[in-house]
């Protein structure tokens, strides 16, 4: 039988609506219908954003603490409802029961962190005499609210990236306009959930479900959205930044991410850590390792070590214990991934683990020898793929990681301090890590990237300041 989840509302300025027209949600594991949500429209779009004028005024007049208690009670909320949020998540997306259960945890702690930010979103004093003519004058500079900030999330993290939107949103005395992706609102509105029972005032958080050809264009070229945050891809990124115009843009825009692997590694922790970095949540991870350099002193060694750990991933039901690695988030995507796998080996890659698909499940997949111009090489194949190249040192591996058109994250394995410093900094990226996969993240931490990984920066305390702006008071002061 099927598991129905509750649904069939979305939140608009505070109040929750219904619609005949509705949008159905399937597990992608057996295209079981678990849900449904209100199909948005144009008018929903205008309506929240009319609303979150009067919202966004409401917001930036909470003080520091009531924004903190806002936000500690939401995030007590996804903590007390923790397994009904993870399952949500599991049920709808493509992640496993335990991470579900860990993107859960996540989101509680980034709304936590956001009410801890809220206290430290101050200004500082600035000396206007230190230009001559001015020690007649005084002042400081104070942060204040963008405004309306218009939020547009992914499938595959569905609670924990929307909460580093609505998160920081409210911390910084905002109004907030989510889109969820369409194939995973529930958890959107769940989250949504926990901020009305926290006691968020009416309009100043729209939850708009609905499809991006319907409701995406009237939500980014409206001239009332102060500031557009999105996290997708980077094909949707570009299209977004021509249509914005005038006001403020943050994205993320996904990677194919690079790991290094030098000779005097530790090969059992690189082994571990790149399987793991490169197949959980089955690749669908902006932050996954795609690509592994390995010196040819290691190469065989690292391989084999390599190749064991794949076999160590269970694939399977998302709802079990055991499983390691759930579906893709649908059919057409894993004949996608699919479809690059065929590429490359028609054009000379090696098959050395997976390659095979049965509906919406891809196996654990992984490549040797891949032409540097295969697709499969230059794009992010945001599934359970993983290249293997041999390369002569720590130059070579370097050169090769940059040379694509994305900078997010990237790994280096090494014992030699010289070495980490060196690809820290040489690597063109937003964040290098030291004998660690590039899937590594914590929730405070600054995270972006450059080239077609985005604009701007996430992690609470900096998107807090990207979601504010800087005010100068001057004071010229007169003898009386």
């Amino acid at each position: 039988m099927a598991t129905e989840l509750a649904g069939g509302k979305m939140l608009l300025a505070g109040e929750w609506v219904e619609k005949s027209d509705q949008i159905e949600v399937y597990n992608p594991e057996n295209n079981e219908k678990i849900g449904s949500v209100p199909a948005g429209t144009e008018e929903d779009v205008k309506n929240a954003i009319s609303s979150a004028k009067d919202g966004a005024e409401i917001a930036a007049n909470l003080s520091v603490r009531e924004r903190m208690d806002i936000l500690t009670k939401a995030a007590d909320y996804i903590e007390d409802h923790l397994e009904d949020f993870a399952r949500t998540i599991a049920l709808e997306g493509s992640k496993t029961i335990n991470e579900a259960r860990s993107e859960t945890t996540r989101a509680a702690e980034t709304i936590r962190l956001s009410a801890e930010e809220a206290r430290r979103l101050t200004g500082e004093s600035i000396n206007f005499d230190q230009m001559p003519g001015n020690t007649d004058r005084m002042g400081y500079y104070f942060r204040f609210p963008v405004g309306i900030i218009a939020a547009i999330t992914p499938f595959n993290d569905p609670l924990n990236l929307i909460a580093h939107k609505i998160g920081p949103g409210i911390a910084a005395g905002n109004a907030v306009i989510i889109k969820p992706a369409t194939e995973t609102p529930l958890s959107a509105v769940k989250l949504a959930e926990a901020f009305v029972s926290a006691g968020l005032p009416p309009k100043v958080l729209s939850v708009i479900t609905g499809r991006a050809r319907d409701i995406g264009d009237v939500l980014i070229e409206s001239k009332d959205v102060n500031m557009i945050s999105f996290t997708g891809g980077m094909e949707t990124g570009e299209k977004i930044a021509k249509k914005a115009g005038l006001k403020r843009l943050s994205m993320e825009l996904g990677s194919n991410s690079p790991a290094i692997v030098r000779t005097d590694a530790d090969l059992h922790l690189a082994a571990a850590s790149t399987v793991s970095g490169a197949f959980a949540a089955a690749g669908q991870n902006c932050l996954s390792v795609q690509r592994i350099y390995v010196e040819e002193g290691v190469y065989d060694s690292f391989k084999d070590l390599f190749l064991q750990k794949v076999k160590e991933v269970k694939t399977g039901n998302k709802l079990s214990e055991a499983t390691d690695m759930g579906p893709l988030i649908n059919e057409k995507e894993a004949i996608r991934v699919e479809d690059w796998v065929k590429e490359a080996i028609d054009a000379g890659a090696l098959l050395l683990a997976g390659g095979n698909r049965n509906g919406a499940h891809y196996e654990p997949t992984v490549l040797e020898e891949v032409p540097s111009d295969a697709t499969i090489v230059t794009e992010e194949v945001f599934g359970p793929v993983v290249l293997l190249f041999n390369v002569k040192n720590l130059d070579e591996a370097i050169e090769r990681a940059n040379d694509v058109n994305y900078g997010l994250q990237a790994g280096i394995f090494t014992t030699n301090i010289n070495a980490a410093l060196k690809a820290s900094r040489r690597l063109h990226v937003g964040g290098v890590m030291i004998n660690d996969s590039s899937d590594f993240r914590i929730d405070a931490m600054p995270f972006g990237g450059v080239k077609g990984s985005g604009l701007g920066r996430e992690g609470v305390e900096y998107t807090i300041k990207e979601m504010s702006e800087e005010r100068i008071v001057a004071f010229k002061l007169i003898d009386e």
